[in-house]
């Protein structure tokens, strides 16, 4: 049949699965936009091409399918970039497709023309530019099929506006992906596996130290597992949040430079620490010199450049996390009792719970608000955050009990993440409640996409921890800079109540813990609108426990008090 390549790509999108794309038109795509106008695959028009790339990257994180947006030429493809750092980052495979002058103009300074190929070769797994139309069917299925195998990640393909116009005589092949030098990891070193069992078998302080991986591979059940037949706690990274459940009596909640102080304590004082899916990041380490100083360590990673690469390794597993976790439970017989060291963890436990004081302003504590989220919607919602104060305090007090529940720029930090993501997870879980919890400062990074979740008649929740300072920075200048608040103070702020109104949405400012609950319970009633609730908390309410940077994970900050 005859197809404009326009066309084509569309088709081929639909064979891989895709039913949703996030996109801003403009002149180079005009063909793809004239093709989506009769398409089956439903557009979400975001307001600018970063929340295009956030949205796709929750989509793709709530699923598990591939995450996919569309851009023109120069400078909408230039405003993927953050979006496509923030994805490969956090291991997150989206589709990128970016628009492009004709292919006879490129490298002559078109008009919007712009190297996006070139521009984005150090933050994709890979990229394309298509110079032909009829390699449009074998790059999008080689994209998806790299995007989603091995440690996934970020795919651009780069779409000359001639590529897209031409028309060509096209029949779907089916075929078989095959690409040159690119090998899908298979197994594992069953030998390595009958060694860590062994080492898990004589262990008398075992620590699991749970990633990423472990939600991206569907590893969470194995996990479960694992942890209740050998009686093993569970810390998790940022990213891993959400794959162990945080009300299980083993879960020791977040390590690292906000953890809390039982999980730095149990990997200061474990003889064995099984990290399942991690990266071994520096702030969860601290002082690489001082972690886990007296554990034997396995590493489980499916990307064998991780292992090995921040902290020595005894037992390298290279591997599937979820296949090399079952192969490891279908070895080992349930252990009886590991009290001893449980029964440290639980004084930990009960002598360093996290806590927070009250408001020296008689404010609102932000911690109190995640709680009251927690509260009610008992777990049953998709939080997605901004980065910043924000982001540790939704990490710390909201208890995440399933996988790809909690939504959140990890690696990279973008600020202005979490309104757009929050608009890519309800689309993708129209059936969950979505609550943003945002920074007064990061909001405005991306509070456009207000519109889009208005346009779309998203009820999202947007939670604004107001206290007129980009708080994070604001804290470190506090401990470490003398207070010196150099330019951290925002309190230049819009009226957040009156910008809902004018975008259409519900707006709702509380300035007392009273309030509160019933500004929750009134959000969480709307169905047909997004709700900003502007809450006015301490200003200078500090996220706690906190390991310095370049401590050692034992040398923490408040809360223990």
């Amino acid at each position: 049949m005859k197809l404009r390549g326009a066309e084509i790509l569309l088709q081929c999108l639909q064979m891989e699965g895709v039913d949703t794309i996030f996109g801003y038109p403009g002149g180079a795509v005009l063909p793809i936009y004239d093709a989506l106008y009769n398409s089956d695959i439903r557009h979400i028009l975001v307001r600018h091409e970063q929340g295009a790339a956030h949205a796709a990257d929750a989509y793709a994180r709530v699923t598990g399918k591939v995450g996919v947006c569309l851009s023109t030429s120069g400078p909408g493809a230039t405003n993927l970039v953050t979006g496509i750092a923030t994805a490969n980052m956090d291991s997150i495979p989206i589709i990128c497709l970016t628009g492009q002058v004709g292919s006879f103009l490129i490298g002559r300074d078109a008009f919007q023309e712009a190297d996006i190929t070139g521009i984005t070769l150090p933050i994709t797994k890979h990229n394309y530019l298509i110079e032909r139309t009829e390699d449009i069917e074998q790059v999008i299925r080689e994209a998806f099929y790299i995007a989603q195998t091995n440690r996934p990640g970020p795919v651009v393909i780069d779409l000359p506006k001639d590529v897209m116009e031409r028309v060509i005589d096209w029949e779907p092949h089916n075929q078989e992906v095959n690409i040159r030098g690119y090998r899908v990891m298979k197994g594992f070193n069953y030998g390595q596996v009958i060694t860590a069992v062994d080492l898990i078998q004589k262990a008398q302080k075992p620590v699991i130290y749970a990633g990423g991986g472990v939600v991206s591979s569907n590893a969470s059940e194995e996990l479960l597992k694992l942890a209740e037949s050998q009686k093993i706690p569970v810390t998790t990274t940022l990213m891993g949040i959400g794959g162990f459940p945080t009300t299980h009596y083993l879960s020791l909640g977040m390590l690292g430079m906000h953890g809390t102080r039982y999980a730095n304590y149990a990997i200061g004082e474990c003889d064995l620490l099984i990290a399942a899916g991690v990266r071994f990041d520096d702030r969860v380490t601290g002082k690489i010199e001082t972690f886990a100083p007296h554990a034997k360590v396995i590493h489980i990673d499916i990307d064998a450049a991780e292992i090995g690469k921040n902290v020595a390794v005894d037992i390298p597993i290279v591997g599937d996390v979820g296949d090399v976790l079952e192969a490891i439970n279908n070895r080992l017989n349930p252990v009886e009792e590991r009290q001893e060291w449980l029964s440290i963890i639980d004084r930990w436990k009960e002598q360093y719970p996290l806590r927070y004081g009250n408001s020296a302003e008689g404010r609102i504590m932000p911690q109190h608000i995640i709680e009251k989220i927690y509260e009610l919607t008992q777990g049953e919602a998709i939080i997605t955050t901004e980065v910043g104060q924000n982001q540790m305090w939704a990490a710390q007090y909201y208890k995440f009990k399933q996988p790809r529940t909690f939504i959140t720029s990890g690696g990279l930090g973008t600020m202005g993440f979490g309104l757009p993501a929050a608009v890519g997870a309800k689309m993708a879980r129209p059936d969950m409640p979505v609550i943003n919890v945002a920074g007064d400062g990061s909001i405005q990074m991306n509070i456009q996409e207000l519109g889009t979740a208005v346009q779309y008649k998203l009820p999202i929740i947007i939670c604004i921890l107001n206290n007129q300072f980009l708080g994070m920075v604001r804290q470190w200048q506090s401990l470490f800079y003398g207070g010196r608040y150099s330019h951290t103070d925002i309190s230049v702020q819009p009226d957040f109540v009156k910008l809902a109104e004018a975008y259409g949405a519900v707006g709702i400012r509380v300035k007392d813990t009273q309030e509160v609950d019933n500004a929750l319970r009134q959000a969480l009633q709307v169905n047909d609108r997004p709700v900003i609730i502007d809450f006015w908390v301490d200003r200078e309410a500090n996220v706690y426990p906190m390991v310095p940077p370049g401590g050692s994970l034992d040398n923490m900050l408040g809360g223990d008090c």
